[in-house]
């Protein structure tokens, strides 16, 4: 008796206990925010207010990517998803190929359905990887499709957009009229024509201002393959004989102010590696100019002269005409031979450089604030541990009545992701001022990129939220107002001056 008595109390225990665990799990459930909804990444109540209210609806400056100025020009039409999402992306290829994923299905020749199939193949492995997010968020914004991309759901998802995309509405102008794009910049070589730019500057029909960006990085490194002729076609495009160094300015400013008439006013250098620095003379980096030419071997000393000189020269242009300067720092570009060797570069095999920038961005920087020519300037970094390098060297040589006159870049590149994102606006505002950041940029080949705006700011908002809520700011909206549209895009607004 006393052994069937414990029986049932013991039964009745395990039912009390599995009855509380199973609705204990269903509180818990019903607790757990729907995947990627109206507010993902906003956890607190302010992040919630600040975004819905003013960062969700504020414009887009864009002022720097890499899309095909021609492609908006001609406003181009996708065949398929394929074709807007991967064709160009080595984001997403580097992904794929960590997945296992052969080449051919990658950069090779698979048709755009195995391609798009092996994406969805990959993509419920990038959890934690920004990509998972911005994947989703773009065929939410742009498609309407909530379901999460895997190879259940990835035939359906294909039909979906393939038949939006052959519909009205969907031409690379709509995809930037309908991301609220006031205006963005291209990244353009001094050789370029510019032609699309003009065409677009005199096209009536489409409101987004569409801008060249100067980046002369195949005129600064002299010992890259190819110096020679690209000098040859700088000649050719400037129509200036170049025979030594003084003509080799003279074009290079040329195309400078041929770029400012079309509208350039944002300058563009990809310091790979990291800055170098050394004082040089006129005459020392004319002399290695023309050892270059000759074709003669130039040591690494002489290639720090002339890029110090070089970039000394465009930079006083740049002051001159009221642009902006970008530097973007620590690269390290076409690590695989093998792969450079057969699919070229830029195609998703580079990684962060680690050499020190702190002393020669100093001197660089310096040099030309002791002439008082030292132009506004955008610090990005490839390498997070730098960020309090550049974080603190922007007040050594802000300024001349400009706020935030030397800024330090939105995350870039490999840091272009949530941590990476609250790490630089954390030492931005340790050691200067958030409130005077001029925000995002896609950074991208895709005209669908610009769903990256939105992460940004809902990571930005979540991040002033939870100081608000932490008591550490005041819950002063007007002030939360005027930061908050300053970043997301006044700031850029004002600082460019476009």
């Amino acid at each position: 008796m006393i052994y069937e008595k414990l029986e049932y109390r013991l039964e009745k225990i395990i039912k009390q206990y599995l009855t509380f665990s199973r609705k204990f799990i269903e509180s818990r459930m019903m607790n757990l925010k729907n995947f990627m909804d109206e507010n993902f990444l906003l956890n607190n109540e302010t992040a919630i207010n600040l975004y819905h209210s003013y960062a969700k609806h504020m414009p887009i400056i864009d002022y720097h990517c890499h899309i095909d100025p021609k492609e908006i020009y001609e406003n181009k039409k996708f065949n398929n998803i394929t074709e807007a999402w991967l064709y160009g992306d080595h984001y997403k290829w580097r992904g794929m190929r960590s997945n296992g994923i052969e080449e051919k299905f990658i950069t090779g020749d698979a048709s755009d359905y195995e391609k798009f199939m092996a994406w969805s193949e990959t993509i419920p492995m990038a959890i934690g990887n920004p990509l998972y997010h911005w994947t989703h968020l773009e065929l939410q914004r742009f498609f309407g499709i909530y379901e999460p991309l895997d190879e259940d759901t990835a035939p359906l998802i294909w039909d979906k957009a393939n038949k939006l995309l052959s519909g009205e509405g969907f031409k690379v102008r709509d995809l930037i009229t309908k991301s609220n794009v006031d205006f963005l910049c291209t990244t353009d070589d001094p050789i370029d024509t510019l032609e699309y730019h003009i065409k677009l500057k005199e096209d009536d029909s489409f409101n987004v201002k569409v801008l060249p960006t100067f980046r002369p990085d195949k005129g600064i490194e002299i010992n890259a393959d190819g110096f020679v002729s690209w000098v040859k076609s700088l000649e050719q495009i400037s129509q200036i004989n170049i025979t030594d160094y003084d003509e080799f300015l003279q074009a290079l400013e040329s195309r400078v102010r041929f770029f400012h008439s079309v509208g350039c006013r944002i300058s563009d250098h990809g310091l790979d590696g990291t800055v170098v620095y050394a004082e040089a003379s006129k005459e020392e980096a004319t002399a290695i100019f023309t050892k270059a030419l000759q074709g003669k071997s130039i040591s690494i000393e002489e290639e720090k002269k002339y890029k110090t000189y070089t970039i000394g020269f465009v930079a006083k242009l740049y002051h001159e005409l009221g642009w902006t300067m970008q530097l973007h720092i620590a690269a390290l570009r076409s690590n695989n031979t093998r792969m450079l060797g057969k699919i070229g570069p830029n195609t998703g095999f580079d990684s962060i450089n680690d050499e020190s920038m702190a002393y020669p961005l100093s001197r660089l920087l310096d040099l030309l604030d002791k002439e008082n020519s030292l132009p506004k300037t955008i610090l990005y970094t490839l390498n997070p541990k730098d960020n309090y390098v550049l974080g603190s060297m922007l007040g050594n040589f802000q300024g001349d009545g400009i706020p935030g006159k030397i800024q330090f870049g939105s995350a870039w590149w490999f840091n272009d992701n949530k941590d990476g994102m609250i790490e630089q606006m954390k030492a931005l505002s340790n050691l200067g001022l958030l409130s005077r950041f001029v925000g995002m940029l896609t950074d991208s080949r895709s005209f669908l990129s610009y769903t990256r705006h939105e992460y940004f700011r809902r990571i930005a908002c979540n991040l002033i939220g939870e100081w608000v809520e932490n008591g550490e700011v005041p819950g002063n909206m007007k002030l939360l107002k005027k930061v908050v549209e300053g970043i997301c895009y006044n700031n850029a607004k004002e600082y460019f001056g476009i």
